[in-house]
């Protein structure tokens, strides 16, 4: 079968390998489309690093060195059942929750599972990917997705990353977002799909982006009611005004910049709480007793997913999230790199699909 497979930096390669085979307990499935994920780019541009192997450090989990199939935001359709697996069906359209876990530690026995010790992610630590022909999964990673078109598909897994970022934030519902103001400092994809699903649950939100295009997506997907540009407009008189000088019961950082979290401290009400989404490659300096003690405020980040999807699944097949706006390029795969890798240097792009058809 054709697949997409890593080397390391600036390597990756469309070739054949052997088709993956079933086991108990697995389903095979033919991945329709895939999304390219900003750790994807960061693998290819800047080289391995955890959770993905290298040449001499396999995976604890996968066993496996690069190359590795590369994909983890991934739907398709179901091809075989594996023996044991119940609730599935041949023909059956699903996404993937794309994690490899061990089981055994404290994290997976809590069922904490993204929090294993081991953790890793199918399309980057090994035992296959989104972008090949088929790939064999355990079946408690697979989650139907009903009428759900294929393409919106692909993105339950970065959608479940936001809906992760929202719970954790403590948001579960409508009730509990009645009435809140929430700032998002980013919109990229995470950015743009945590502030979906912070309208979903009935929260009014404000997002600050240094991307006009990214911010007149925002506006016209219909996510954000507020979009403000932080360098050319003054972030903290616009919430100030749009709350009534209550100022921001919740903010989420979306983009990995230390400046971006002091920003929304800034605009923080006393009590309020700021969740980091994004990945910080560089040290923050936080100012504990002005940020966060002297106004009894709370700071927290969350990682990936844990049975998150179904929640995800059903926000979109009853019409509170609408991932179609952020859908910007489908492409081939045998344009992987510069159609797909290359492009998302563009902030006009937000989620380019792979298909391997």
């Amino acid at each position: 079968m054709k697949a997409i497979r890593y080397y390391g930096k600036e390597d990756v390669r469309l070739e054949e390998i052997e088709e993956p085979e079933l086991r108990p307990g697995t389903v095979k499935i033919a991945p329709a489309f895939n999304g390219i994920c900003g750790s994807d780019v960061h693998l290819y541009f800047d080289g391995a690093m955890p959770p993905a192997p290298t040449e001499t450090e396999p995976h604890p989990i996968s066993g496996e060195t690069i190359p590795v199939v590369f994909g983890h935001e991934f739907s398709g359709t179901i091809e075989e059942i594996g023996e044991g697996v119940e609730g599935l069906s041949v023909g059956e359209s699903v996404c993937v929750e794309p994690l490899m876990v061990c089981g055994e530690c404290p994290a997976c026995q809590r069922d904490e599972y993204n929090l294993c010790e081991k953790m890793g992610f199918i399309g980057i630590s090994g035992r296959g990917g989104g972008l090949a022909e088929h790939i064999v999964v355990e079946e408690r990673f697979v989650h139907p997705v009903g009428d759900v078109p294929l393409d919106e598909a692909a993105l339950f897994e970065p959608l479940s990353v936001a809906l992760h970022a929202v719970r954790h934030a403590g948001i579960y519902s409508e009730e509990d977002g009645e009435g809140l103001v929430a700032v998002i400092g980013g919109a990229g994809p995470i950015g743009l799909l945590t502030a979906a699903t912070l309208h979903a649950y009935g929260v009014k939100t404000i997002i600050s982006e240094l991307s006009e295009v990214r911010r007149q997506k925002a506006l016209d997907s219909g996510v954000a009611d507020v979009v403000v540009d932080p360098k050319n407009e003054d972030l903290k008189e616009i919430v100030k005004e749009e709350t009534d000088g209550f100022m921001a019961d919740v903010a989420f950082d979306a983009a990995g910049v230390g400046a971006v979290v002091d920003q929304l401290f800034d605009v923080l009400g006393p009590s309020g709480h700021v969740e980091i989404i994004a990945l910080h490659l560089q040290p923050y300096e936080l100012n504990v007793m002005g940020s966060l003690t002297m106004q009894d405020r709370s700071i927290g980040s969350c990682i990936g997913y844990a049975n998150d999807h179904p929640e995800a699944i059903r926000l979109v097949q009853e019409g509170l999230v609408d991932l179609k706006p952020f859908i910007t390029s489908k492409i081939k795969a045998d344009r992987y790199v510069e159609d797909g890798l290359e492009k998302l240097k563009d902030p006009t792009e937000v989620k380019i699909l792979v298909s391997m058809n």
